[in-house]
């Protein structure tokens, strides 16, 4: 990991995140994890194992269904040069997330209160998504979001292959390559994973198909 742990702690931005997250997490109910170096390792350091594959320099990111802003707002912290938009469907939390942008003076933050499948014409380098579905579902919400020769990249644990093989329908529909499957450990809380997908042709325009087709009869 490029990022330590320690560089975490000592920066004071992931402080304030780490102080508003707990203070607005029983309104909100954004995280289950609420002890300190819990927070700090496995929301605030996984999220930044993204530059450990992907040059963040300069780069537009979408994040889809970002929730309490993980990935997308430790990598923000770490590369204020990110033009970063994220997809929340839950009002409540889009209100987490701007007041969080507010309070940690962050630029270049577009928050949009919808469902991926719904953001039509909108083009990103990256498009990230953690904790949010199973591959086949998430390649077919986040791939259309994605430029040609851009990437999407599923936050995943240790037991990613299976799901992998699940997808292979939505890989082929949607045109593109996996190129990387990134492992690390997450200091004592066990081993994760970056899936790395590039898109290098046009998605089809029948795609994303409405979200309750997508769950009924994924790809």
């Amino acid at each position: 990991m490029k990022t330590k742990i320690i560089d975490i702690y000592n920066n004071e931005a992931f402080k304030k995140y780490y102080e508003f997250l707990i203070s607005e997490n029983e309104k909100y109910n954004l995280t289950s994890i609420t002890l300190e170096n819990e927070v700090y390792v496995k929301h605030f350091l996984d999220s930044l194992a993204l530059e450990n594959i992907m040059d963040l320099k300069d780069i537009s990111l979408c994040d889809v269904g970002s929730g309490a802003g993980f990935p997308s707002i430790p990598l923000k912290i770490m590369y204020p040069n990110i033009k970063l938009t994220i997809i929340e469907p839950t009002l409540k939390r889009c209100k987490f997330l701007e007041s969080l942008v507010e309070l940690l003076k962050l630029e270049n933050v577009e928050i949009i209160n919808d469902r991926a499948e719904n953001i039509k014409n909108r083009y990103f380098d990256i498009v990230t998504a953690r904790a949010v579905s199973n591959l086949s579902i998430l390649l077919e919400l986040c791939i259309p979001l994605v430029k040609v020769n851009g990437y999407f990249i599923g936050y995943k644990g240790s037991n990613y292959k299976e799901e992998l093989e699940g997808a292979n329908g939505a890989i082929k529909a949607l045109n593109v390559k996996l190129v990387d499957v990134y492992e690390y450990d997450l200091e004592e809380y066990g081993r994760h994973s970056l899936i790395k997908f590039l898109k290098d042709k046009e998605t089809n325009k029948i795609y994303p198909r409405p979200y309750a087709q997508i769950k009924k009869k994924p790809l």
